[in-house]
């Protein structure tokens, strides 16, 4: 019943940006909180931001001065600004969403970002 869709990768230049979107479809269920995933070519999916039902950001000491989370919950999405990208920050970005009052998980498709050097 709960769709999320991830927007926003592409090809980027090493150093330049990218903004990810996550949307969630149901306008009539709560969020709580969203984190976004990457994972890299034979890599384990690894969280790199997650933001809090009340909007308090937490991010990966990886990126952290690069990366930034917010969230608006009238339109129910969580932006991820990426900025300085690094070819290692090359990977499928995933967005995993806790709605509803059992506060279930619900992960993306996934959006492919990839910085060339």
């Amino acid at each position: 019943q709960v769709q999320v869709a991830e927007s926003g990768g592409g090809l980027v230049q090493s150093g330049g940006s990218l903004r990810l979107s996550c949307v969630v479809s149901r306008a009539d269920i709560r969020i709580y909180d969203v984190g976004w995933y990457r994972q890299a070519p034979g890599k384990q999916r690894e969280l790199v931001a997650m933001i809090s039902t009340g909007g308090r950001p937490n991010i990966a000491d990886s990126v952290r001065g690069r990366f930034t989370i917010s969230r608006d919950n009238t339109k129910k999405t969580v932006y991820l600004q990426r900025n300085s990208l690094k070819p290692e920050d090359a990977a499928v970005n995933y967005c995993n969403v806790k709605s509803g009052r059992r506060l279930r998980d619900t992960w993306g498709q996934g959006t492919q970002v990839t910085v060339s050097s």
